[in-house]
């Protein structure tokens, strides 16, 4: 039995030692895997265990014994799910382990942009205090608009945490939740994008990415942004036009950004298309970690292998995301309500 792990920088040991317990051949390769390289130890593997890697129909197609595909963690854009269910492979996800985790990232997020955590912390480095002067001044989340692109798990554990804990008031679109869904989350649906984004003084992304998804926050609706908003991303960088958002923070457009995520990852300082964001005061950059806590990990190899042994042992593979590229498949899955 072989199994291919792909983006071993992740580590999994829980997974990795219970696998070759169970007796299998365990390939790990590094995120950077060529899709050449991939296509040759998928060809005689029968699981596939996926994070961030591309993962092409070609790939798939001379993949003759495999059993299924796991992406341990929730973003399944970097799969072919069409040419999985051409060749029957069900593929899952592990959509829940870290929903409140990613959403106290996000409110951390806001907290460090609204208290100038980043200027402030290099204040103290180099010269050992900041006297309360008005560079210093930071801004009250209490009382704010947060306004919400995308209101699924995540999206309504930050609105909960938003509106109870910080008092905020929480607009939120979404075209796949209805108002009175919304509305039991503690959020007030808006079906106009551009005029929700107008009235928000934090706007938090929390869309899956899909064509329909991609680049949707881009120049113009940046520009429908207050000057001093501040914009939240801890669910894909592609949702954001990167270029747009460079260019709006360069030119004071928006008040500040706080990223986790990117379209090309790893970021860098030099040679990178959002290497100019290192320099500003008003942006935060997080490694895409804003999951990773000791609690998330556990409860994301729990499930990971849970999953892989339904498919090894040829059972139906328990689907639990609502994703509705997921929920077309037809083969070797079961869905839970």
């Amino acid at each position: 039995m072989k199994i291919v792990r792909t983006d071993c920088e992740l580590e999994l040991p829980g997974v990795d030692r219970r696998l070759r317990e169970m007796g299998a051949t365990l390939v790990l390769l590094p995120e950077t895997t060529g899709a050449d390289a991939l296509a040759r130890e998928l060809s005689d593997a029968h699981l596939l265990l996926m994070c961030y890697a591309q993962i092409p129909a070609a790939a798939i197609d001379g993949a003759a014994r495999l059993r299924g595909i796991v992406k341990y963690g929730v973003g399944i854009d970097a799969i072919d799910i069409e040419a999985a269910m051409r060749k029957r492979i069900p593929v899952v996800n592990v959509p829940e382990y870290a929903e409140e985790t990613v959403a106290e990232g996000a409110i951390a997020l806001m907290l460090a942009l609204a208290r100038k955590f980043k200027p402030i912390e290099r204040e103290m480095d180099i010269h050992g205090w900041a006297w309360p002067t008005q560079r210093w001044l930071g801004a009250d989340l209490s009382g704010k608009t947060l306004g919400l692109v995308g209101v699924g798990r995540i999206g309504a554990s930050v609105a909960r945490m938003a509106g109870q804990g910080f008092r905020m008031r929480v607009v939120g679109f979404d075209p796949y939740v209805d108002a009175e869904a919304m509305a039991r989350r503690g959020v007030a649906k808006r079906d106009d994008l551009h005029a929700m984004l107008a009235e928000s003084d934090v706007v938090s992304v929390h869309s899956v990415l899909s064509p329909g998804t991609r680049h949707m926050l881009g120049e113009r609706e940046l520009a429908c942004m207050k000057r001093s908003a501040l914009l939240v991303n801890v669910s894909r960088g592609a949702i954001v036009d990167e270029q747009a958002l460079v260019a709006a923070l360069t030119h004071g457009r928006i008040g500040g950004a706080a990223l986790d995520v990117y379209s090309r990852e790893p970021l860098a300082k030099a040679g990178h298309p959002l290497a100019p964001l290192y320099a500003m005061d008003n942006v935060i950059l997080w490694p895409h970690l804003t999951f990773y806590t000791a609690e998330a990990m556990q409860r994301l190899e729990d499930e990971t292998l849970e999953r892989a042994r339904e498919m090894l042992d040829g059972r139906p593979v328990l689907v639990k995301s609502r994703d509705p590229r997921l929920r077309a498949q037809r083969a070797g899955v079961r869905f839970a309500d």
